[in-house]
C-alpha cells in the first residue's frame, strides 16, 4: 500500500444500517476506502478472498457462522491484510478468544467516530488496535491465567527478544524488519517461534505479557 493509495476495507456485519454508518464515516477520509461489504460470514469469506483488502472489520454476533468461526476461516486463507473485530461485546471471553484466534485488534462499536478512524489508520498501517476500555480486561484475564512456569524471556534468542520488544510497541512486521535490517519474512518466522516458545497465541497476547513481565520484574 503506497501513501497515495487509500487503505481498502471490507466490512462483515449483518446490520445494513451500521454498515452504512461506518461507510459514510469512512468516506469522509480520503486515506480509507470501503471496497466491499458482506452481511454474513460466508459472503465475507468469499469477498475477502476476492479482494484481499488491507483491513477487514468483522462483527462477532452474526447469524449462520458467527464472527469467531469466520475469523478462524479467514485465518486459513492467505490474506495479506489485518483483521479487526468490531463489535458491541466487551465480554472478557470474547476479547480473549478473538485475540487468541489471531485477530489483529478488537474495537467496540460505541467508539467515538474520530477514535474509530484513528484506529482504522493504525490497523491499516499494521499496528495492533484495542479499544481503551479493553486493556484492563485483557490484563486481568492474563493475570487470572496461571503463569506458565516455563514462560521466560531467557528462552528466546537475542533476536526474538528484540522483535518481541518491537511488537510490544505496536510495530508491524514491515517496520520491525526495517529497524532490525532483516527481511519481513524473517520477522514472521521469528514471531512464529517466539509465540510458540512462550505458549502465546497472538501478537497482542505477547505484547501484553511482555509489558506485564517488564512491570513485574
Amino acid at each position: 500500500m503506497t501513501t497515495h493509495d487509500a487503505a481498502t476495507i471490507l466490512l462483515i456485519d449483518d446490520h445494513p444500517m451500521l454498515r452504512n454508518g461506518v461507510k459514510q464515516l469512512i468516506s469522509l477520509d480520503p486515506q480509507l476506502k470501503v471496497i466491499a461489504e458482506a452481511g454474513n460470514g460466508e459472503q465475507g469469506l468469499a469477498l475477502a478472498e476476492q479482494h484481499d483488502p488491507d483491513l477487514i472489520l468483522l462483527d462477532l454476533n452474526m447469524p449462520g457462522i458467527n464472527g469467531l468461526e469466520t475469523l478462524d476461516r479467514l485465518r486459513r486463507i492467505d490474506l495479506s491484510g489485518r483483521i479487526v473485530v468490531f463489535t458491541v461485546s466487551n465480554d472478557e471471553e470474547d476479547v480473549v478468544s478473538a485475540l487468541k484466534r489471531g485477530a489483529d485488534g478488537y474495537l467496540l462499536k460505541d467508539m467515538e467516530p474520530e477514535a474509530l478512524l484513528t484506529s482504522l489508520h493504525q490497523a491499516a498501517a499494521g499496528q495492533m488496535v484495542l479499544s481503551e476500555t479493553l486493556t484492563s480486561v485483557l490484563i486481568s484475564s492474563l493475570r487470572e491465567t496461571p503463569p506458565a512456569t516455563q514462560r521466560d524471556l531467557q528462552q528466546l534468542t537475542r533476536r526474538e527478544q528484540d522483535i518481541l520488544r518491537q511488537i510490544a510497541r505496536g510495530l508491524p512486521n514491515k517496520i520491525i524488519a526495517r529497524k532490525l535490517n532483516i527481511t519481513e519474512s524473517t520477522v514472521k518466522v521469528h514471531v512464529k517461534h517466539l509465540l510458540k516458545k512462550l505458549q502465546l497465541k497472538s501478537r497482542v497476547e505477547a505484547a501484553v505479557w511482555y509489558l506485564q513481565h517488564k512491570s513485574g520484574s
